[in-house]
């Protein structure tokens, strides 16, 4: 009863159901966890309806529309833009994809980040979950919510509005500064932090994300607009393709094909119960990993067995992973009203 604002900053869909007690409670979340939202956020809402909760986001896109949107009116938005630095590698040809090495990806150019969380930025995963989250948190239709790659990781995202006009949140890249924000209850609160130089800083530069290169982001988005267990499997898959790239298992160019795999072969249904979500391929976990999905389908990840996975090997076991957890109160997805658009989800 002590409990006033929990921070979630779990690594995946294992923080949902902290995400869903905290909200139960009523008590203030600052969400670092996009996947609650991505596998779950029709589940979070219900929670956050039944419990009075509010759910404020730390991803630093996330928070800066939150402060774009505060004090306006629904009638008043037109769509949302969240910006994406573009990765390691932004400027790098198609050809060359396939060569990168781990240490390469794990080499963003401007955020300081955890592992996972890199990987998926360079492969552009990362926005697109994010593209999800700002669907849950801020009920825009994903009509509505555009990418755009800055390199500068200055503009941090921008709301644009029905006469036109755009409001965006400048800053250095810097999350204690979204932290913050959400711990304060959307509050500016003293932070010895870098200041931003605008004279120093040059040009703003905005880009068009490149699909063919980085398929991830519409991999996402089409899992969000298909709903139901589609954003579970997409998040699953990623989940598991990555582990296997920082093991060394895969290559990065690996990743899109696994996500793509998984979303043909495995079902997607519309009214997802406790079993699909716990584990939405429940085959495949049975065959010794998801990557089964590619010896199907003739893809060889590459391994000094040929990438062969085995149900001895384990780490690349959904169970083994932990991405589940063991205690979910699955209802249908769709149910709900997803958020507010004033910006704090409700």
């Amino acid at each position: 009863d002590d409990i006033h604002v929990v921070v979630n900053g779990l690594v995946g869909a294992l923080g949902l159901e902290p995400t869903q007690k905290a909200a139960e409670r009523g008590v203030r979340i600052a969400l670092a966890n996009k996947q609650s939202l991505v596998v779950g956020g029709d589940l979070v809402a219900e929670a956050v309806e039944k419990g009075g909760a509010e759910v404020l986001p730390v991803d630093s896109e996330h928070a800066a529309i939150a402060q774009c949107l505060s004090g306006r009116e629904e009638s008043e938005i037109a769509r949302l833009v969240l910006t994406a630095s573009g990765g390691p590698f932004r400027e790098k040809p198609a050809d060359e994809l396939a060569k990168v090495t781990l240490e390469q990806v794990l080499d963003h150019p401007t955020w300081n980040m955890g592992p996972k969380i890199t990987v998926d930025s360079a492969t552009l995963m990362n926005k697109g979950l994010e593209v999800i989250e700002a669907h849950h948190l801020f009920g825009l239709d994903y009509g509505d919510i555009d990418v755009v790659v800055h390199p500068g990781s200055i503009v941090h995202s921008l709301v644009e509005f029905v006469d036109g006009a755009l409001l965006a949140q400048l800053g250095t890249p810097d999350m204690r500064v979204p932290l913050l924000y959400a711990l304060s209850g959307e509050r500016h609160w003293p932070l010895e932090a870098g200041r931003l130089d605008l004279i120093g800083m040059g040009p703003l530069r905005f880009e068009t994300p490149d699909t063919d290169r980085f398929p991830c982001l519409d991999l996402a988005r089409k899992a969000g607009e298909a709903g139901g267990s589609a954003p579970i499997v997409l998040n699953a898959a990623n989940e598991v393709a990555v582990a296997a790239l920082l093991e060394g298992r895969i290559g990065y160019s690996d990743v899109p094909k696994i996500i793509t795999d998984c979303l043909e072969a495995v079902p997607v249904g519309k009214d997802v119960r406790h079993g699909n979500v716990l584990c939405p391929a429940h085959s495949h976990r049975r065959s010794g990993s998801w990557l089964g999905v590619l010896r199907q389908r003739g893809t060889s990840p590459r391994g000094g067995d040929g990438g062969r996975p085995d149900a001895g090997e384990g780490r690349l076991d959904l169970e083994s992973l932990h991405l589940w957890p063991g205690r979910l109160r699955v209802l249908p997805l769709g149910s709900g009203e997803a958020g507010r658009r004033d910006g704090r989800a409700r």
